[in-house]
């Protein structure tokens, strides 16, 4: 289910063994953030996207309309989703 305040699309690019990822998800799950997950260990496309997005291969990379956050930054994601 879709949280009203969530007007902003959120992407996640991540991987399985990633703490950081698992965080993100975990708390985008708590707060009825629809988002949508890439697994770049595995999917060299959305790899591939990830690194022009973002300059780099550390995950997560989340996607918040136009904004590009490396890593799990909480603070910065509330304000980006303005929660």
């Amino acid at each position: 289910m879709e949280n009203e305040t969530n007007k902003k699309s959120v992407t996640i690019y991540s991987t399985p063994t990633c703490h950081f990822c698992h965080a993100a998800k975990e708390f985008f799950e708590k707060n009825d953030i629809a988002f949508t997950d890439y697994n770049v260990a595995s999917d060299t496309d959305k790899r591939q996207e990830m690194v022009e997005k973002s300059g780099q291969m550390g995950v997560p990379v989340i996607v918040i309309g136009d904004e590009v956050t490396v890593g799990f930054d909480e603070g910065k994601i509330k304000s980006l989703l303005e929660i």
